[in-house]
């Protein structure tokens, strides 16, 4: 039986809508609670140097700017579940988003993880690394991967273009 679901979200509006609405959705279906999840990466591009974080008022100032489209995204969603009936949390940290959200998981006992995917694959995923991934083997329970609505309709229409009349 699925009573906690963490949602792992990024920064990306489209693919974090979808993957939250399927949360949601299986939410209301099976009762369970939703713990959002946002992992702040310093590898992240515009993101501050974790090494002069605090030093000065501007760099402060830089990291407050940095956080706050994140925080907004899990107090948006969180509103929105809680006025569908789901008992919703929320929590935004700093460090390895793979490792965050394993570690989050496992100390909320969660009984599934859903998160998107960018479609990293090749000589991407290996430079890059894909943290769908790194979740789908280190986390302590069960995984689902969800393909965004966006990257599911253009691999279609890639695949209509090319096939032979």
């Amino acid at each position: 039986m699925i009573h906690r679901i963490l949602v792992a979200l990024d920064r990306s509006d489209e693919i974090s809508r979808y993957v939250f609405k399927k949360a949601l959705d299986l939410a209301k279906a099976t009762g369970a609670s939703l713990k959002l999840v946002h992992v702040l990466s310093v590898d992240a591009t515009g993101g501050p140097s974790i090494l002069n974080l605090f030093n000065t008022p501007e760099n402060k100032q830089r990291w407050e700017e940095f956080e706050k489209p994140g925080r907004q995204l899990l107090q948006t969603f969180t509103e929105q579940a809680i006025a569908a009936g789901i008992k919703t949390e929320f929590y935004q940290g700093l460090g390895k988003p793979g490792h965050l959200i394993c570690d989050t998981a496992k100390a909320w006992e969660a009984d599934l993880i859903v998160m998107g995917r960018r479609g990293l694959s090749g000589l991407n995923e290996m430079i890059m690394g894909s943290v769908s991934n790194y979740v789908n083997h280190y986390a302590p329970c069960s995984v689902m991967i969800v393909q965004g609505e966006t990257q599911i309709d253009s691999k279609v229409q890639e695949s209509e273009m090319t096939m032979p009349a």
